[in-house]
This record gives C-alpha cells, structure tokens and sequence, in this order.
C-alpha cells in the first residue's frame, strides 16, 4: 500500500490559480501592514510576501520584478531616515543624538527647519513609517511577480477592459526593459566589449530603446487587427444609468470608507459602502454590454483561489479587528521609547498569509538541458 502525500499539484493550463486571486491576497497583507508600525509584524509580512513568491512565482518576465519592488522599499526607508535627520521630525525626544547646524529660514516658512536636533524617538518613528510603506510595496511586488497581467486582463469586466489594457502594457513594460539591457549586456560581456560605464550604457541604451518601440509598433498593430476598441450600440437610457450607478456607487464606497475608518460612522458605514459597491457592479455590468470582445478558456476561479484569496482578507481582517481591541500593540509608542512586542492574535494572522504557498498550484519544472550518451 502507497503512502500518498498532500502537496499542491503543478501548474498547467487547466488548473492554473485565477490571477484575481493573487491580487486579493497581496491587497489583503497590504492592508494587514497599513494597520501597524509595529517593526515585527511588518517583517513578519515582508517574510511571508516573500516565501510565497519563492515558492509559486514561475520564470517570467513578469516575475523577476519582486526584487525591483525590495530595493524600491530599501531606498524608501532609506529616503524617509534622511528626511527624518536633514528636515527634522515632529516626535519630541530626550534621546540625543547629534545636533546639526540649522539653516536660518524666513518667517513664512515657520513650522519647518533644516538641520538641528536629531533624536533618537525621531529616527524611530521614522523607521517605523518608512517601514510601513516600504512592505505596501513589497505586498504589491509580489502580486506583480505572482500573477500573469495578460490573464489578469481577460478577467476585467468589459467596462474596465481599455483600462486594463493600458494598466498591462505598463506594467510589462518595465520587465522587458529590464530583460533587454540584462540579454545586451550579457552579449556585449561575451563580444569582450564594455557594459558598465557610462560609454556602455550609452551603447546598450540605444538598442534598448529601439526594441521597446518594435514592441510598441507591433502591439498597436496587434491591437488593430484584433479590433480593439469597437463598441456594440446601446441605448441612451442605459448609457444614462450607466453613469450614474457607476458614479453613485463610487461615492458610496467612498462614504463607506470614510465611515468605517471613522470613530463616529461606524454605524452608517457597512450599510453605505454595501450598497456603493453594489450599485458599482450593476453600473459595470451595464458598462460591459458596449464591450463586444469574447473570451477564449476564461480562468475559473476555483476552491484554490478561494483559499488563496480569503487568506489574505482573513489576515486584514484579524490586523483591524486587533486594532480596535489593543491597538497599542500595532502602534508602539515611540516616546517613551519601548521595545515592541509580537502581538499573538495579529502574528496567527499574518502567517495564515503563508498557506498560497502550500494550496496553489506549483509553477512548471523549468526545462533543462542534459547531456545524451553517445551509442556506438
């Protein structure tokens, strides 16, 4: 009898995990880490963003963006310390650390300085916020390196279909950049010609820049030969109702959101961003009906998407209720300036994060070369 093991199957065709799904669990741990300056949660998020992608993100060009998404992150927390040190910081401290010589500034420009006290809560806090965005932007790095932006794209409601197609054509527009100059520079290394410098990046840039407008010449001619941009005829009164469920709808998102992230609306705002979001949908669905595209094998948004998604919204979901119960423990004080501490309740949430890596389907073996006896 056969022990059988309970692992993800590989990824091919019919099995492939919805793109949407991707996006929901990225912006679910994006939400998650907008709840919290706590350093330990924020890495214990950028740990599981990570993980994920290191074990389901496959060899495209798409995918090799996640590390671009980390040093952008770096360079934010980097920026926020310098402002932090240069243009001062609204936290008082008693912690000194050095006093820079202050510029003298005119008295409309009261409330800023340049240069004085640097201290240590100051630096601190600033780390703490720098932090924050910089894992906003890993969570969104992962979901750039996790999920196809052509499948993504067959997946849009008609109403947002042009939309999208101008959302994917910039998103991989810097991956195939960045594909190009690494494929010239490897060739010029061979050739035993410069690629570092300024002389080689001035002879990789020009070739670099003549593939990205071929690229560019042959999607719009790609895209004209597929139609893109005929709308069917609808009457006036849908096109009507169009706009203003749409319009409504987004304004009743908006005062949902107001009233939730208010201490005094929470009783209005579920109701009102419910119906915004309702009344959003009808107005896509309307929307859809000028669209006269088809779809060829659309992706089914199956039991593993389902898992992948709400791991992701059941992460925000803990990080906001935490917030209202301690909400000391996701926002450490920095003056007096204390040790933060690993909240139980938030950390089981944000490792819950970690279950795409085990439920979604495992990217293809890429293909490898091996050597073939020689018969006589």
């Amino acid at each position: 009898m056969t022990r059988r093991t309970l692992r993800a199957p590989r990824a091919h065709r019919s099995n492939a995990l919805h793109p949407g799904a991707w996006w929901v669990w990225a912006l679910g741990l994006g939400t998650a880490a907008s709840r919290t300056t706590n350093p330990l949660l924020l890495a214990l998020l950028i740990g599981v963003a990570g993980y994920v992608v290191a074990a389901r993100r496959t060899e495209a060009p798409w995918a090799r963006s996640y590390g671009a998404f980390v040093k952008l992150g770096l360079a934010v927390i980097g920026i926020r310390l310098v402002f932090a040190v240069v243009l001062g910081s609204p936290i008082p401290g008693s912690h000194l650390l050095v006093t820079l010589p202050e510029v003298p500034l005119p008295d409309w420009a009261q409330g800023v300085r340049i240069g004085g006290r640097v201290t240590l809560e100051g630096l601190v806090f600033a780390l703490y916020d720098g932090l924050k965005l910089a894992t906003l932007l890993i969570c969104v790095g992962a979901a750039n390196a996790l999920a196809s932006p052509s499948r993504l794209l067959k997946s849009l409601p008609g109403a947002l279909y042009e939309a999208g197609v101008a959302v994917v054509v910039a998103m991989t527009f810097a991956p195939n950049l960045i594909a190009d100059v690494r494929r010239l520079r490897a060739a010029r290394r061979l050739r035993g010609r410069p690629d570092s410098g300024l002389r080689g990046l001035l002879q990789v840039g020009l070739p670099v820049l003549e593939g990205a407008l071929e690229r560019s010449v042959a999607l719009a001619a790609a895209m004209d030969a597929r139609g893109y941009g005929r709308t069917a005829e609808v009457p006036p009164l849908v096109r009507r109702a169009t706009a203003v469920c749409t319009l409504g709808g987004l304004i009743g998102v908006c005062a949902g959101t107001y009233g939730l992230l208010a201490a005094s609306g929470a009783g209005y705002g579920l109701p009102v961003l419910l119906a915004g979001v309702a009344a959003a949908l009808a107005g896509l669905w309307l929307g859809g009906r000028r669209s006269v595209r088809t779809r060829y094998r659309p992706d089914v948004w199956g039991v593993r998407a389902w898992l992948v998604a709400l791991s992701g919204v059941a992460a925000a979901a803990v990080m906001i209720w935490s917030g209202t119960r301690d909400p000391a423990a996701l926002q450490p004080p920095v003056v007096p300036l204390t040790v933060p501490t690993l909240p139980l309740w938030p950390a089981a949430a944000v490792l819950l994060g970690l279950l795409p890596a085990f439920v979604a389907p495992a990217p293809p073996n890429p293909p490898t070369t091996e050597p073939t006896e020689a018969h006589p």
